[in-house]
């Protein structure tokens, strides 16, 4: 057995289970339902363009995680959203129990719900709100004031609230979660995210072979930032 928090996440239906579900026609949800999805490294980073799976994935990964969670901890994440998928009703998480209560799940459209949430029961005088800082110091900000601990980190596209200079702290910050023992699982559109050391990378291309496992330098996204970088005329010029 693993000693990551997340080893495995298994496809289990239980009441209620519609097999007609949209879902089910993402190639890296039907192959989670056959074969189960593993983690074998402390940070999983999980690429692909729009539409391939990545937010459905976490979303039911981190509604699973914190259904079984032996001890309420509003601040893990804000909640589902009416637009989730019951998916993670149907998956069981596979790890040691009991399992840790550290980390949190974010993604950008209930950061502001969640800062509340966290800005209410801040203990410290002085300290500047969440949500009146700016996105992305508020999102580096909360990551810094939950309690040090092993934990499970599932952060959905966090670079859209982050600046270059932000995305290369959160690199530390997930060095440092590793190392403290928490398990990072990421799905960005960021090459700077994507070259967190010693990551485990997992490709979604919308095939039946998803999820892939890919180095840093083969993926799409930093051949093409790499392009667009070195000469950027070559593609405005066809908008």
């Amino acid at each position: 057995m693993s000693d990551l928090p997340l080893s495995r996440v298994e496809f289990t239906p239980r009441s209620g289970f519609d097999p007609a579900s949209w879902y089910l026609r993402l190639p890296v949800v039907e192959r989670l339902c056959a074969d189960g999805f593993a983690f074998d490294r402390p940070v999983t980073v999980i690429v692909g363009e729009n539409g391939t799976g990545k937010s459905t994935l976490l979303e039911a990964v981190a509604a699973a995680w914190r259904s079984g969670l032996t001890a309420a901890d509003r601040l893990w994440s804000a909640g589902s959203s009416t637009e989730d998928t019951d998916l993670g009703r149907h998956l069981t998480c596979i790890g040691p129990r009991p399992r840790p209560h550290g980390g949190c799940f974010l993604r950008a459209e209930s950061m502001h719900a969640l800062f509340d949430s966290a800005d209410a029961t801040r203990p410290r005088e002085g300290d500047q709100q969440l949500n009146a800082l700016s996105h992305g110091q508020s999102f580096l900000q909360y990551i810094a004031d939950r309690p040090v601990g092993v934990g499970l980190w599932l952060l959905d596209e966090p670079e859209a609230a982050l600046s270059f200079q932000s995305c290369l702290a959160l690199l530390g910050i997930i060095g440092d979660l590793a190392a403290e023992g928490s398990q990072v699982i990421l799905a960005t559109h960021s090459p700077i995210l994507a070259a967190c050391p010693d990551a485990d990378i997992r490709v979604l291309d919308g095939t039946l072979d998803d999820p892939m496992p890919s180095t840093w330098e083969d993926l799409d996204m930093v051949r093409g930032w790499r392009m667009f970088l070195a000469d950027p005329h070559r593609f405005t010029r066809h908008l």
